[in-house]
């Protein structure tokens, strides 16, 4: 069958590419898209292919721009003594999301000295007083943040990492024993 259903199983095997689709969920997708609603499929094809031949990482922080500069980088509004690192791109619009960070941010995808040398032009250049870490909770994100401290000691700078714990709503028995002891450990005053 896949011999003569060439084209319909590479858009299967296409889709299996993407995060967590596996093959069920791949044939689900393709028999919808061909079968269901194929001009739904093709105005899906063009926006995927627009949206790859248009969007880039900003120059400055490397966050998902359709310019040279993104929106955020070249808004005069924001907080520019506020720079916040996170590890990808996708971390900016999930913190965007929460309309709660009026300030500027930086992937802090490596280290090596290109990523160091463009870290401090911004805290120079915008006159950064504090570093928000926004790292993935981990014994290596604890160490990725003790050496950027230290290669940034120069500078007269706060550092700080968001709180971590017990997500709202969440059953204590979900709840991983990082999380759980960090919650414990950093517990605060009612």
């Amino acid at each position: 069958m896949r011999r003569e259903l060439k084209k319909f199983f590479r858009l299967v095997d296409a889709l299996q590419t993407l995060p967590s689709i596996g093959k069920k969920s791949a044939l689900r997708l393709a028999f919808h898209m061909v079968l269901s609603k194929p001009m739904d499929a093709l105005k899906l094809a063009h926006t995927i292919e627009e949206a790859v031949s248009s969007l880039h990482p900003c120059v400055v922080c490397g966050g998902l721009s359709e310019n040279e500069l993104c929106h955020i980088c070249s808004d005069p509004l924001r907080d520019k003594s506020k720079l916040c690192l996170v590890e990808s791109a996708k971390d900016i619009c999930i913190i965007e999301e929460s309309n709660e960070y009026d300030g500027l941010f930086f992937v802090f995808d490596r280290i090596n000295e290109q990523t160091f040398a463009k870290l401090k032009e911004i805290v120079e250049k915008n006159g950064v007083e504090e570093i928000i870490f926004a790292f993935t909770p981990s014994m290596q994100s604890e160490a990725t943040m003790l050496y950027i401290e230290d290669q940034l000691q120069e500078y007269d700078l706060t550092f700080t990492k968001i709180a971590q714990g017990v997500p709202t709503g969440v059953n204590l028995e979900n709840v991983d024993m990082l999380s759980l002891s960090k919650a414990i450990s950093e517990r605060v005053k009612i």
